[in-house]
């Protein structure tokens, strides 16, 4: 039998939500932080690979690291945010497949030059369900991409291993700063079907 979620889960998930970039004065937990997790770990990767990797902000001092990255118009979103997490992906997760799936050829299949594309392919699929359990738990959030992608990495995953893909920021998002939403482009003309 097929489950659906009721349309205010659609609401909270899609059709209300909203990209945050002030933030109201109150903390985001450590529980939280866990229960995103261990919502988002249950989203599909090819093989099981799960190559996300993630650094959650809190303290002044590690966004003070990250400001140098940051564009201007983002900056004061992450430094006023309760929490902002870098989502990267681990360009040998295929070293973790043989733990993970359960194929004992799986590594063979990754362990390429390919890895890298396969590994931000699914790391992408892992931070669009990491926004959807940010948003299922009653957080907000501010996904980015308007950042210097080498010297997050040089900063914060020094050992080139681990890529950045992008920024979240999360917390309780200031509805009062929100701007008219934007159009979003109809299904007939981005859409196909054959």
């Amino acid at each position: 039998m097929t489950r659906q979620v009721n349309d205010d889960a659609l609401d909270v998930l899609f059709r209300d939500a909203r990209s945050h970039g002030k933030w109201q004065d109150k903390p985001v937990t450590d529980a939280q932080l866990h229960a995103i997790y261990d919502l988002m770990k249950m989203a599909p990767t090819t093989a099981n690979s799960q190559p996300t990797r993630f650094l959650f902000l809190r303290s002044e001092a590690a966004k003070e690291r990250l400001r140098p990255a940051l564009s201007a118009v983002n900056t004061k979103k992450v430094m006023t945010a309760p929490v902002t997490a870098i989502l990267g992906y681990d360009t040998r997760f295929f070293e973790m497949l043989p733990r993970l799936y359960r194929n004992p050829a799986a590594r063979s299949w990754y362990d390429n030059p390919q890895a890298p594309v396969h590994a931000l392919r699914n790391g992408s699929i892992q931070g669009g369900f990491f926004i959807a359990a940010a948003r299922a738990i009653g957080l907000d959030c501010g996904p980015m991409s308007g950042f210097d992608n080498a010297k997050v990495d040089a900063e914060f995953f020094p050992d080139g291993r681990i890529k950045s893909n992008f920024l979240c920021s999360l917390g309780y998002g200031d509805p009062s700063a929100l701007p008219p939403r934007d159009e979003r482009l109809p299904f007939d003309e981005v859409c196909k079907i054959l």
